[in-house]
């Protein structure tokens, strides 16, 4: 079946200007790619006119909560939020019950990954320690042949040194990336918030800054050593981006994701002990949220990724200090990403383009899915002057612990196209 995309808005990672042309797939494939494209007599045709057409975007670091956390999330609900938020691809983290620390459950999660509908796209990291504890190293050989493209230990920074290192080496030699979740536990101690004026004020313990940076030094230092290549996740800082730009500057083998509520929020927002704003690293300061949009906006940061993070009401309805860390993020991430800064052009699609669906795919040896004739048609079509109100009913998520629930913001995602196939149509 044909189907032609008239009079889109192209987006990608090469151009600051939006081209407007036809779109004509066939089966998985874009056939054209031009201005009034005609000769398409048999082809469906949707009219783009107003709209973005842009590649699908790639999530490198998705909290699915399979196995053993079913009440939160699981693969299969986590695959059709991740649809609804125009993402067709993402990998899973390893802190589940139990873990992903070994080939048999690495397999586990990628059989229920290929029964959702973008199967191909998901997949899955492996723990770096047994149990996620810190101690002894997984069984990485197996899960490297089982599938696991990515090493981590998310959710907990490997305290010991010599383990990480060993780590890194089995990294490298089995080519896996290691992301680190970068964090000195003895200085977070109990903390559930940015330490500063606003903790003092609310009465709650804090984690200071030098807990994430002091940790991302010693990380950089290890993968300067090991020579493997060392993921930075969901930095917050000022101070720690510039580390790991000075580190890159050095040629180190470091990479670095930003999560979008690191951009939009601050500790400010806590106001009134919202658990929809507590997640781990916390938000910081307003000063830090413009040091890192500036980051973006000049390429320090190699991807964006949500660290989507589902937890259920009755956990999140907690107070402040016994409440999970954590937030969901696949569905709000590229409305609110247009809402708070396209639409005001502090950012444009070409960074999108480039930072939330090309790069993660290169991260990981993934082809790229560019807007161009003889590709997969794998895109989205964004839609600037509708508008989203995430309800309970809106998402798809079997959690909403979002600071977006129930709010209105501008941009829709209206059509999402996975290898030619038309997953969501508003």
């Amino acid at each position: 079946m044909k189907r032609l995309y008239r009079q889109a808005q192209i987006a990608n990672e090469d151009s600051a200007q939006l081209q407007t042309a036809d779109v004509l797939i066939e089966g998985e494939r874009i056939l054209r790619v031009a201005h009034g494209i005609t000769g398409a007599d048999d082809a469906e045709v949707i009219d783009c006119a107003g709209r973005v057409l842009m590649p699908a975007m790639f999530d490198i670091h998705v909290h699915a909560r399979e196995p053993g956390q079913d009440d939160k999330e699981n693969i299969a609900t986590c695959a059709e939020a991740a649809i609804n938020g125009g993402v067709t691809g993402f990998i899973m983290m390893p802190n589940t019950s139990p873990a992903i620390d070994n080939a048999g459950v690495v397999r586990s999660v990628l059989e229920s990954a290929r029964r959702t509908r973008i199967g191909p796209g998901i997949f899955t990291s492996g723990a770096i320690t047994k149990g996620r504890k810190g101690e002894e190293l997984a069984g990485i050989a197996g899960m490297k042949a089982a599938g696991a493209v990515l090493l981590t230990d998310d959710g907990f920074p490997v305290d010991n040194p010599q383990v990480l290192r060993r780590a890194m080496e089995y990294a490298r030699e089995f080519d896996l990336p290691l992301a680190s979740h970068c964090e000195v536990k003895e200085l977070s101690g109990k903390g559930c918030m940015h330490e500063g004026k606003i903790s003092y004020a609310l009465g709650l313990p804090g984690i200071p800054s030098i807990s994430e940076e002091i940790c991302i030094s010693r990380d950089i230092r290890l993968a300067e050593f090991t020579g493997v290549h060392l993921n930075i996740q969901h930095v917050t800082t000022a101070e720690g981006m510039r580390t790991i730009k000075r580190a890159k500057d050095r040629g180190i083998r470091v990479t670095c994701e930003i999560a979008p509520h690191h951009l939009m929020f601050n500790h400010e927002d806590i106001g009134d002990y919202d658990t929809h704003y507590k997640m781990n690293p916390p938000l910081r300061t307003p000063e830090d949220n413009a040091a890192l949009l500036q980051g973006l906006k000049d390429g320090w940061f190699d991807v964006i990724a949500t660290d989507h993070a589902p937890h259920t009401p009755f956990e999140k309805n907690q107070d402040f200090a016994s409440a999970p860390f954590g937030i969901t993020g696949l569905e709000t991430a590229l409305v609110s990403l247009y809402d708070r800064f396209i639409s005001k052009g502090i950012l444009d699609w070409r960074l999108i383009v480039k930072r939330y669906s090309a790069e993660p795919r290169r991260l990981f040896k993934l082809p790229p899915v560019p807007i161009q004739e003889g590709g997969i048609a794998e895109f989205i079509i964004f839609n600037p002057a509708r508008t989203t109100t995430f309800t309970r009913e809106f998402m798809k998520s079997k959690s909403v612990n979002t600071p977006f629930l129930d709010q209105t913001l501008q941009g829709m995602v209206e059509r999402v196209i996975y290898r030619g196939e038309e997953l969501l149509t508003r």
